[in-house]
């Protein structure tokens, strides 16, 4: 067995295909695109689609269709779907209501009527619980009588009820469902128990709703349809009241009759609001009934119920054809009046609510805020200022604001609803009306608040000054922290976009004034957060940071979470541009990372997909002390005992740390001391790495950087740990996915590539490493027979480098000397090479006849064929193993195979080939 002799760098040039200068980028748009093409390469008989030949223009035009095709689509959306909306929407906004303000564990009994009660389990509260409740308060003791209901019973009995309902219309029994209708609406005039009544207006309303639903229905069938159920019109969808027939007519009646046979008050109001299409039956502007229903819920005295009446109002409007705002805006006038009683009464001597009334407004505000979104939903700016004035808010459209007071609670919600033109078109006479309207149904400040986030809307604001500086004349009268960062946090937008720096000055010292004064609470925290975050999101640099007074020393007074927030967001300004050279920088963001890691909150910085730790690793990556070589190692070895927990990282430092070694080793040879600093602390920090493939790429690296400083006994021990990293790779992970298996292999051909520039040991022999090597591939489990023939033809190949009389390349630009200047002409060391080379052979050939799939094993033996013909002469025992391989491929493959063809063709150029083809 011969190696055949090489020369590499003659093939290289005789095999490389001819060089032209691009004139433009291979990737870049040609000039000009006259149409729309699809660019396409032929290979052979497949047309292949290129996308990155593709032009900006094809790219713009794609892009383009795709709009084309999505607004068609949504073109076709149904006018029954936006009908839906509504509906939708009241869904979610009850889901919200109940979950904001849940059902208490228990519920009194007294406070239910018997149709939440009959049948339901008592629960008998103990003895003492009993007597202790009794002297707290014998009267509610004597009215309760100590029993209770849980408030999962009480949400499961409103559900039976209208199960109940359900059952009985179904059965005909409509008096029965008429009577459990009353009952249902007759809960909601029980508002002693305030917690509930949201969740109790929501499931009863949902069965009121139904009821309307079965009545409509049952109305719309006698109008279409005779008693012998055939259709005898059809009732279109905008319908008056002369297309309906006499029977259906009455029947209608019939249920507003029975309706309005109810006693009480609030249970009328609902039953009709429930009922109130099918007004359209019988007459043309059922909104003449909505409007009479409005001026009854003015004769509801319990503020609460009023409120939610108010509210189903507004529910039920929008199921008509056409929407009354006018109606709407009656109720937000009447709410004024009903919450200014309310603010008004019972006041303690420092003029506060007490805690029942506080609760009070708070279960009012939803119904207010949804009214207020009925009214300006798809309203035009015109309309905006007619409804303003209808809302008392000035005597023409040109005079809106900041002449009345008005119910801070009521304002507010205007305010979340105004288009964002008129709020900053108006926003220094919004401002005016906010400071008349200082009452107890809201805090003052969260208005100052949401007007600040409004205006921020608007790039534009044409009185930005004025309103900053109103704005900051309300802020510096907050002694507190809390109340002066919500307010201030709302304007910093406003405040950056318009460069006003004294105004920011003026709010950084502010804050750092009350922090200093007081302990941060957690919701301030947020809050601080916020702006601070605001401020490095507008501020491209750090320098801009450092310069601004007071930033720092606040950054200093936060912490936890919050301050984890803003160090990342600095670090993330700290590396966006590129190389960090300044000490000073350096040395900040480095304790700005620290703090980051020992923050336990963010979760498992060992993962690389966590984001302070690719942070972190990104920071330590871009820091350059220049030719300070020996700080910037220092510097490493710093991080990596203050991030050693972050895994990622540690990857990093060994990067960085090769780095340095060959920018040293470019220097020339007075820095190998420093480079021999370098190797020892990747190969210090290298055990620590995992996975093992990583940690074996990482070990192939440092020893590409050793040879090429000529550090032999280094390179030697970076080798064994590589395989050592090799061998247990099987335990760490038995199961291989492809593309792992493929690292691997790719892996294990650049360690076979380095073997190349590595001396033979004459101890062990010049062979001792790639006999290991081969050892180690037959012992392990997960080799596919795939693997296993990619790698016995490199062995060959770096056999057959290892016989040249020149290496195709050495270590150390050829100072270090190599196994052809060692060994070549020895004829052991020749033998030696042989030797494993034909142990190789044999076990290349039985790897291939492992491999289960035809098309596959004849591939194999194909490239085992060229590998082992371009790599030895073929004598009659290389010839009979490549006839053996092309036989293998003939049977595999098709006779008209490309690369079988080119394989059969290559051995019969060859000299002195004697191979049977």
């Amino acid at each position: 067995m011969e190696f055949r002799p090489r020369n590499y760098s003659a093939e290289k040039q005789a095999h490389a295909l001819p060089r032209v200068r691009a004139d433009d980028h291979p990737l870049s748009a040609p000039s000009s695109r006259p149409h729309l093409q699809v660019e396409v390469m032929d290979h052979g008989d497949t047309e292949f689609f290129d996308p990155l030949r593709r032009s900006d223009y094809n790219a713009e035009a794609a892009r383009e269709d795709l709009v084309d095709i999505e607004t068609s689509s949504g073109a076709g959306l149904s006018s029954e779907a936006s009908i839906q909306n509504p509906s939708k929407e009241w869904t979610s906004f009850k889901r919200s209501l109940m979950q904001r303000f849940p059902v208490s564990k228990t519920v009194s009994t007294s406070s239910m009527s018997d149709v939440m009660v009959k049948g339901r389990k008592i629960y008998e509260k103990s003895s003492t619980s009993m007597h202790l409740e009794e002297l707290d308060d014998p009267e509610k003791f004597a009215e309760e009588g100590g029993k209770v209901i849980t408030g999962q019973e009480y949400v499961s009995r409103l559900h039976e009820l209208k199960a109940e309902l359900t059952r009985a219309w179904h059965a005909d029994d409509r008096v029965t469902s008429l009577k459990i209708s009353i009952k249902v609406a007759r809960l909601l005039m029980d508002t002693s128990v305030l917690q509930c009544y949201p969740t109790l207006f929501a499931l009863a309303t949902d069965i009121l709703d139904m009821l309307g639903d079965l009545v409509w229905e049952r109305i719309k069938l006698k109008a279409e349809f005779d008693e012998d159920e055939t259709k005898f019109c059809f009732l279109p969808e905008n319908f008056s009241a002369s297309d309906v027939c006499s029977d259906a007519k009455e029947t209608c009646k019939n249920w507003f009759c029975k309706i309005g046979a109810v006693r009480e008050l609030l249970p009328r109001i609902y039953l009709e609001l429930a009922l109130l299409p099918c007004w359209r039956f019988l007459v043309d502007q059922p909104l003449d009934s909505l409007r009479r229903l409005v001026m009854m819920t003015r004769g509801l005295a319990d503020p609460l119920a009023s409120a939610y009446c108010r509210l189903y109002v507004s529910h039920c409007m929008r199921k008509l054809p056409s929407l009354d705002t006018g109606c709407l805006l009656t109720c937000v006038n009447d709410f004024k009046i009903v919450l200014m009683r309310v603010i008004s009464s019972e006041e303690t001597s420092h003029g506060n609510l007490s805690d029942n009334k506080r609760l009070l407004v708070g279960l009012m505000e939803p119904t207010i805020e949804f009214i207020m979104k009925c009214i300006f939903k798809n309203m035009s700016e015109r309309q905006v200022g007619d409804v303003l004035v209808e809302l008392g808010l000035g005597d023409n459209q040109v005079e809106l604001f900041g002449r009345f007071p008005y119910v801070s609670i009521v304002l507010h919600h205007l305010l979340k609803q105004l288009p964002s033109e008129v709020v900053s078109s108006r926003a220094v006479e919004i401002l005016r009306l906010i400071e008349l309207s200082n009452d107890d149904s809201f805090d003052q400040c969260l208005n100052y608040r949401l007007l600040g986030f409004r205006l921020c809307e608007r790039s534009q604001i044409d009185t930005a000054n004025a309103v900053v500086d109103k704005a900051i004349q309300v802020i510096v009268q907050y002694d507190g922290l809390d109340e002066y960062l919500k307010v201030a946090d709302a304007y910093v937008d406003v405040i950056l976009q318009n460069h006003m720096d004294d105004h920011l000055n003026s709010i950084l010292e502010g804050i750092s004034k009350r922090a200093c004064s007081e302990e941060i609470a957690d919701d301030e925290l947020a809050t601080l957060q916020s702006i601070l975050v605001k401020l490095l999101s507008y501020y491209k640099d750090l320098e801009d940071i450092f310069s601004m007074n007071h930033f720092l020393k606040i950054l200093d007074l936060m912490y936890g979470s919050s301050r984890s927030i803003v160090n990342m967001h600095i670090l993330d300004i700290g590396i966006r541009n590129g190389c960090i050279r300044d000490p000073r920088t350096i040395q900040f963001l480095l304790e700005i990372s620290q703090a980051l890691h020992q923050d336990e909150n963010f979760g498992n910085l060992k993962d690389d997909t966590n984001q302070p730790a690719r942070l972190i690793s990104q920071f330590v990556s871009l820091v350059d002390y220049g030719a300070e070589m020996e700080s910037q190692l220092a510097f490493l070895v710093e991080c990596r005992g203050s991030f050693g927990s972050i895994r990622g990282l540690k990857e990093t430092l060994i990067h960085s740390s090769n780095c340095l070694a060959i920018k040293a080793l470019k220097d020339g040879n007075r820095h190998l001391g420093f480079v021999k600093s370098c190797i020892a602390f990747s190969e210090v920090t290298l055990p620590s790495i995992s996975p093992q493939i990583r940690q074996l790429n990482l070990y192939l690296e440092t020893t590409e950087v050793a040879l090429l400083g000529g550090l032999i006994s280094h390179s030697d021990g970076l080798i064994d740990s590589a395989i050592n990293s090799l061998q247990i790779l099987d335990v760490l992970d038995g199961s291989r996915t492809p593309i792992d298996a493929d690292g691997v292999l790719s892996s294990i051909q650049k360690l076979f590539s380095l073997l190349v520039m590595v001396p033979g040991n004459l101890e062990h022999g010049v062979t001792y490493l790639p006999k290991n090597l081969v050892l180690l591939i037959n012992s392990q489990s997960w080799m596919t027979p795939r693997m296993r023939v990619k790698f016995f033809c490199a062995i060959v190949s770096l056999l057959a480098a290892l016989s040249q009389q020149n290496l195709p390349y050495h270590a150390d630009n050829g100072k270090l000397l190599g196994n052809d200047v060692l060994f070549f002409g020895d004829s052991s060391y020749l033998h030696e090479l042989a030797s494993l080379c034909q142990f190789v052979l044999q076990n290349l050939v039985d790897a291939i006849q492992q491999e289960p799939s035809m098309t596959a094993r004849g591939s194999m033996a194909l490239e085992a064929c060229n590998c082992i013909a371009s790599s030895l002469i073929l004598s009659q025992e290389i010839s009979s193993i490549c006839s053996k391989l092309i036989e293998t491929g003939k049977s595999c493959l098709s006779t008209n195979n490309r690369y079988l063809q080119s394989t059969i063709q290559f051995i019969d150029h060859l000299p002195h080939s004697s191979v049977a083809v």
